[in-house]
């Protein structure tokens, strides 16, 4: 007999040795408002036909929880897939990147013909009928030669290649039926779990959606992001020029020597971006009607500090002289900061801006005349005046930097031809493999979690506990506005996490098992496992990547 102490009820109980996370829901029913879609052993993210052979402490979560709805979504991933490969036995899924609160995929029959509405309608009708057979999803764990030989029969050339080059002696895969995948994390225990999902035509291929998380019994809301939607795009083409399509193909060019060539084609693209964007920006303040203002946002750790210095060089360079401004220096006093219902301070709030003073000062700057600009104190939580005087002159460009750049009310009396509008975002171009696609958030935590720690800032537990709050801020406060900008800049690397891998594995073991966050740390050791290490030594002084892992 093994004990179980169950996190949701608070008791502990002694079942026969193998009992499954299923068999033990039942017997402790945490009567969760949503169904249990997985859990957390030992703070270690299992699925429920996890069986109990020691001592442990579970926690049931419902798709309410990151963990439970990334199980649910690879789950009602392979849904799709299964439908596809059903009714077109040849078809290729490429599970690109997410957009507008799901999953856009591209689907290409044998002939490399798309899919039309009438085929997409048809997968629909098989995925209801899959999740009406509610049929099992099996869990297989094999020696790795085993699994390619496998993936290798069956022309899984992506998922070789990435098992090739992970390292791992056993590798788990899935089968559905007769048709098998392979997903680097666990899935719901059979279709039946997967009744709230939607599949809408979009582009060229078609949105998978899941549930809401705010109300997990509706599917969430779509929304149209036709810029973000090209900025994914204009990433993956450079990878298809490049043949680099999924982290095994990347794994492969590093063990082949091409490490550097990879860093200075990943910085020169970069740079191109910004020596661009530098030109319109210039192009359109020698117009009619003079540009006088770029506003620039993104979410945090996407690198908004050394776009900016970037930017600033590249305007100089046309002959045009940039002056920048943060929004954080007009932060309120602390005591006037926005608060939580729970009496924390609400940093990320738009109120926490005196939007009224910087819209005047603006005004007052694009105008001619000269402003005392503030300075904010963050150890004394007080904004200071410290003889900081601006004035724009001939040739002068405002840069405004912070998350509420782009929200309407924070420049609402300032002219629309004076204004350009940046958004920042890190865009991960890469996938595992063409059905594991990599959450764009991953890339700006590790970044968040070395960068907090090498500045002695945060630990990676403190800075994993606060992720959430910093995401839930962001869906509020900045990307609504993310379509509004006038070019969007992606400050994504191919070859990030190659780099990042080697200053975060020991940050994040250093998060102690016996806490909540441990989960977290846990899955991005497991995931960053996957890429072959670059060391750091080649990245430029000037590159994006050092605003993080210093130097």
């Amino acid at each position: 007999m093994v004990q179980v102490y169950c996190k949701n009820t608070k008791e502990s109980k002694r079942f026969p040795e193998g009992t499954s996370l299923a068999q033990m829901l039942s017997e402790f029913n945490p009567n969760l408002p949503y169904p249990a879609v997985s859990a957390k052993v030992n703070n270690v993210s299992q699925g429920l036909k996890f069986k109990v052979y020691q001592n442990k402490d579970v926690e049931f979560m419902d798709v309410r929880e990151a963990s439970g709805m990334r199980v649910y979504c690879r789950s009602l991933a392979f849904l799709l897939y299964k439908a596809a490969v059903d009714l077109f036995p040849d078809i290729k899924l490429y599970m690109e990147h997410p957009i507008g609160h799901g999953i856009f995929i591209h689907l290409r029959k044998a002939d490399n013909s798309e899919i039309t509405m009438e085929e997409i309608s048809a997968v629909e009708a098989r995925m209801k009928e899959l999740v009406e057979k509610d049929m099992p999803f099996h869990r297989y764990d094999v020696q790795t030669d085993k699994a390619i030989k496998e993936f290798r029969k069956s022309g899984y050339m992506d998922k070789v290649k990435l098992l090739e080059t992970s390292g791992e002696a056993y590798t788990d895969y899935y089968t559905l039926g007769e048709t098998s995948d392979y997903y680097y994390g666990k899935l719901v225990p059979s279709t039946g779990y997967l009744t709230v999902w939607d599949i809408k035509p979009y582009k060229d291929g078609l949105v998978l959606l899941g549930p809401s998380k705010e109300d997990p019994t509706k599917v969430a809301d779509f929304i149209d992001q036709p810029k973000t939607y090209e900025i994914f795009q204009e990433a993956l083409r450079w990878n298809i020029i490049m043949g680099l399509n999924t982290v095994g193909d990347v794994n492969q060019a590093f063990l082949n020597g091409h490490a550097s060539e990879l860093i200075q084609i990943a910085e020169a693209l970069q740079e191109k971006k910004i020596v661009k964007i530098a030109e319109e920006i210039e192009r359109r303040n020698r117009g009619e009607t003079p540009l006088k203002v770029v506003l620039i946002t993104g979410p945090s750790s996407s690198g908004k500090t050394t776009f900016c210095k970037r930017l600033s060089i590249q305007l100089k360079a046309c002959g045009l002289k940039p002056i920048s401004i943060s929004t954080d220096d007009y932060f309120v006093n602390r005591v006037d900061t926005p608060k939580f219902p729970d009496g924390s301070y609400d940093f990320d709030n738009f109120d926490t801006v005196d939007h009224a003073l910087m819209e005047s000062h603006i005004m007052a700057l694009i105008n001619g005349e000269e402003v005392n600009v503030p300075e904010y104190n963050f150890v004394t939580g007080l904004r200071e005046y410290n003889g900081k005087v601006l004035k724009l002159e001939q040739g002068s460009i405002l840069l405004i930097e912070g998350i509420h750049a782009l929200n309407p009310a924070l420049t609402s009396d300032i002219p629309e031809e004076s204004k350009f509008r940046i958004f920042i975002n890190t865009l991960t171009g890469t996938n595992l493999d063409d059905h594991n696609a990599i959450p764009t958030s991953d890339n700006r935590l590790l970044r968040r979690i070395v960068r907090d720690y090498n500045k002695g800032a945060f630990t990676a537990r403190e800075s994993i506990s606060n992720w959430q709050n910093v995401l839930d801020a962001e869906e509020k406060w900045i990307y609504p506005y993310q379509e509004m900008a006038d070019v969007m800049f992606n400050s994504a690397y191919l070859i990030e996490f190659a780099v990042m891998k080697n200053h975060a594995e020991p940050i994040l073991r250093s998060v102690p098992q016996n806490c909540p966050e441990y989960s977290e740390s846990h899955r991005l050791l497991k995931f960053i496992h996957y890429f072959t290490p670059v060391p750091d030594k080649e990245i430029p002084a000037t590159s994006l990547l050092r605003e993080f892992i210093g130097g």
